[in-house]
This record gives structure tokens, C-alpha cells and sequence, in this order.
């Protein structure tokens, strides 16, 4: 749990700091994030052994105290950014990347391993996080669509090969809100609740209006422009996270031609120990997938799961070059056969 805490919250506290101070403090959370991921990733390659029959209560302390850090860093991040803070253009700019990175890569897998949780209260913190990041349809896109159908075409959150990042955007954004709209209204025909104040969506959407009336109300226009381009940045991190963890992969058709159960081979994976433990393993994506209710710290790799050329941060890089991309992985996709 060591290496888990400070990947997490060593970024936090510089990024308060860059949002307080400025100046340095900023350049130091940026490269910090970055570049002293990049060089960790290098020293730390071969993951750690877990144990996926152990419990880990600290675990389940880190992730509470991260969420409860979500609010008060993205209200200083509003307002050192779009409020009447001081900084300067660039510091402004630096700080949207610093908190955007930081919301879409720690904040992020963190509410993604809260909603996975029976525990309604964990549950509730995810949904807060996902909700201020005007996000809150990925719930319902997430649990009920991209983990039933994964890796085929049903899915809108699994690129298909010679898909461009750019292409898929569009689909993985829009896709996912209206699969778990209707995966939702299907739910609730199912159990005979038909108030629309219960419905799911209704909560995303009143929410993330709240969330923009708040910082409106606090930080004027400046405030609300804020919000949106870092929520906006944290969205594309995770849009990034889909399409690189899933990219080209295929469920074969089984009996009565329907996808055969969800396996290692469906999920890309990385073994860089200290990216991996910044995002809270989710770069143990087959695992995930196979085990959705495993803890994170248990979250395991095995010799049978596709691995990916470089930590999944390098991978988000290149996906942004689509030629480039397609360089890289299509190759490593006709090795598996697809």
C-alpha cells in the first residue's frame, strides 16, 4: 500500500500547492506527473505478485480519503484557474493540465473502483466524483453496458482495429450515455419504477447543472469555463484509458452465436509498477474484467494477458497520433490473430 499512497497523494499535495502558490509549484506537479512517472515506470518495470485472496483494508482508507479529496481540489482548481486568483496565463494553462491529468488518472480509477463496491456509501462516492466531472452516465454506461459487452460491437467503449482515437471519441462519449439511458430504462421497466426524480440520469444531469450553477455562482463565467475545460481534460483521459485498454480486441461468437464469456485475452495490459499503482491498478485491466468485484490491490497479471508496448500513460500519447498508433498495435493484433 505504500507505493498506492504516495502515487496518489503525492500529486494531490503538489497540486494544491501549485494551485495556492503558483509559479514553480506548477512546472513541479506537471513534470512530477509526467516525467517522474515516465522515469518510475522505467525503475519499477516487473509488477509485484498479489494476492488475490487477501484483504487489504488500507485499500478501502485510500480510496475514501481520495474521494473525499475530489470536491475541495477541483473547487481550488476552478477557481485558480478561472477565478480571481492571480495567475498568469500559463499557470492557468499549466494547472488545467495538472488537474485534468489528475482527475482522469487517479481521481477516475478511483470512483471507477468505488462503484464496483457493495457498500452504498462507497457507491455514492464514486457517483459524487463521476457527477462533479459532468460525467455522471459513465455509471450506468460502465456497470451496465461496457462490462456485459465488452470487446463486441455492442459495446461503444471498445475501439475497433484501424479505428483513430479521434474517430472514436465521438462514439465513446455519446455511445455509452445513450446505451446506459436505455440499459437503464430497461432496468427500471424490469423492477416497475417509473418516477422520473428516481431515474439515474436524472441525478447525472441535475447534478452536473448544480455543479456548473456552483462555480458560476462562486467564480462567475471564468468559474464555469474553468469546470468545463478541466472536466472536459479528466473526460479525455478516460476516453483515452478506453480505447487503448480495449483497442481491436474480439469475443469470439460461442454456442447460438452469442460472445463467449470475457477472458485474459479481452483487455489490454501493463506491468509498470508505478503507473499502475497511481492508477490504482487499473492497467490490470483483464483481471478487472474477469473479477469485477476484486479490490484493487489484488488486482493480478498472468502470462495469458495481451501486454501492451509501454505504461498505459505512454500509450495515451501515441493513440493521439492515429498513424502512429496503428504502427505500434496493429501488428501485435495480427500476432493474436485479429
Amino acid at each position: 500500500m505504500v507505493l498506492f499512497t504516495l502515487a496518489t497523494l503525492v500529486p494531490a499535495c503538489l497540486l494544491i500547492l501549485s494551485a495556492l502558490f503558483g509559479g514553480v509549484w506548477v512546472l513541479i506537479a506537471l513534470l512530477f506527473i509526467t516525467v517522474f512517472t515516465l522515469c518510475m515506470d522505467r525503475l519499477l518495470l516487473t509488477a509485484e505478485t498479489s494476492r488475490p485472496d487477501a484483504e487489504f483494508p488500507a485499500g478501502d482508507g485510500l480510496s475514501v480519503l481520495l474521494a473525499l479529496l475530489h470536491l475541495p481540489m477541483l473547487a481550488l482548481a476552478v477557481w485558480a484557474i478561472g477565478g480571481d486568483s492571480g495567475m498568469g496565463g500559463w499557470e492557468r494553462a499549466g494547472l488545467l493540465v495538472g488537474f485534468g491529468l489528475f482527475f482522469g488518472q487517479i481521481s477516475h480509477p478511483n470512483a471507477h473502483e468505488l462503484i464496483h463496491r457493495g457498500n452504498r456509501w462507497f457507491a455514492g462516492l464514486g457517483k459524487m466524483v463521476y457527477i462533479t466531472l459532468l460525467i455522471g452516465h459513465h455509471i450506468s454506461a460502465h456497470l451496465l453496458v461496457h462490462h456485459i459487452h465488452v470487446a463486441t460491437a455492442a459495446d461503444p467503449s471498445s475501439a475497433h482495429k484501424g479505428e483513430g482515437f479521434w474517430r472514436f471519441v465521438k462514439r465513446g462519449w455519446i455511445g455509452p450515455f445513450k446505451a446506459g439511458l436505455m440499459a437503464e430504462n430497461r432496468r427500471r421497466a424490469r423492477i416497475g419504477r417509473k418516477s422520473i426524480l428516481s431515474h439515474p440520469y436524472t441525478h447525472y444531469v441535475v447534478g452536473a447543472a448544480a455543479t456548473l450553477t456552483i462555480a458560476a455562482a462562486f467564480w462567475g463565467a471564468g468559474g464555469c469555463a474553468a469546470l468545463i475545460g478541466v472536466a472536459g481534460y479528466a473526460q479525455l483521459q478516460m476516453l483515452l484509458s478506453d480505447y487503448v485498454q480495449h483497442y481491436g480486441l474480439q469475443r469470439g461468437l460461442g454456442a447460438n452465436d452469442k460472445p463467449v464469456a470475457v477472458g485474459p485475452d479481452h483487455s489490454w495490459n501493463t506491468p509498470h509498477r508505478y503507473s499502475s499503482a497511481m492508477m490504482l491498478n487499473a492497467p490490470r485491466h483483464s483481471d478487472h474484467h474477469i473479477h469485477p468485484a476484486r479490490h484493487y490491490p489484488a488486482l493480478r497479471l498472468t502470462p495469458d494477458m495481451p501486454v501492451l508496448p509501454h505504461s498505459l500513460p505512454v500509450m495515451a500519447v501515441i493513440a493521439l497520433w492515429p498513424g502512429l498508433w496503428r504502427k505500434v498495435m496493429d501488428a501485435r493484433l495480427a500476432a493474436l490473430g485479429l
